[in-house]
């Protein structure tokens, strides 16, 4: 819930490439189901989301307060991109080779 700039400043010390989030008028937090209801602050979460907006690694509490675990995150979000993709290659390299042996 810090501001924009705080966060900037923060993933500017820590090192990291990836945009944090300001949620300085709560909303978020609140539909993310993190809004502490006692208090007007969000319980400390981390949320790693994909390109396509899907939530792929959740860190809670003190979890939430080591950037290595979201950036472990990331990272095998990476791989397994590059993984995929590689696939894809291999099978339609297969489908071109299967098709130019059936003609």
């Amino acid at each position: 819930m810090d501001s924009q700039f705080a966060n900037r400043a923060y993933a500017e010390q820590i090192g990291v490439k990836f945009p944090l989030l300001s949620d300085f008028e709560r909303k978020i937090s609140q539909e993310y189901g993190v809004l502490n209801p006692k208090f007007p602050v969000a319980n400390r979460t981390t949320f790693v989301i994909d390109k396509d907006g899907v939530i792929q690694h959740i860190d809670k509490d003190a979890e939430a307060l080591d950037p290595n675990n979201a950036h472990s995150a990331c990272s095998l979000l990476e791989h397994k991109k590059a993984v995929s993709s590689k696939r894809l290659a291999v099978e339609t390299a297969r489908r071109a080779v299967s098709t130019r042996s059936t003609s």
